[in-house]
């Protein structure tokens, strides 16, 4: 998982870096992304040092978020901003394939 929360997070920076600056709501969009995008990694490898299980699943719950939002902001760029890439489709897949994960994890970690 650590190395696949990082390739994703790289390909959010990649996807960040193609986008048109020029515009304003691709530029603030793209960062909301970068940033939610690139904390899915950060705060999974948090948790994978965690001290004690609540903390596990403190960041695992986290990881989750950050994916969920990065949908958000995938889903407006490419509904209200016209961005049709494969780049996108495989960021919001790969985020959607990793919310379950993260609550599988979370749930298991919880003894659900």
């Amino acid at each position: 998982m650590r190395k696949r929360t990082k390739a994703f997070a790289s390909a959010v920076v990649r996807f960040y870096i193609g986008l048109d600056k020029r515009r304003e709501e691709l530029r603030v969009l793209g960062k909301q992304v970068l940033r939610s995008g690139t904390s899915v990694a950060a705060n999974y490898r948090e948790g994978s040092r965690a001290r004690s299980a609540e903390e596990f699943i403190a960041k695992i719950e986290q990881c989750t978020q950050e994916a969920d939002e990065s949908q958000l902001w995938l889903e407006l760029l490419r509904d209200d901003c016209g961005i049709d890439s494969p780049a996108l489709t495989y960021l919001w897949q790969e985020s959607d394939e990793l919310i379950a994960i993260f609550v599988t994890m979370a749930k298991r970690a919880k003894g659900d």
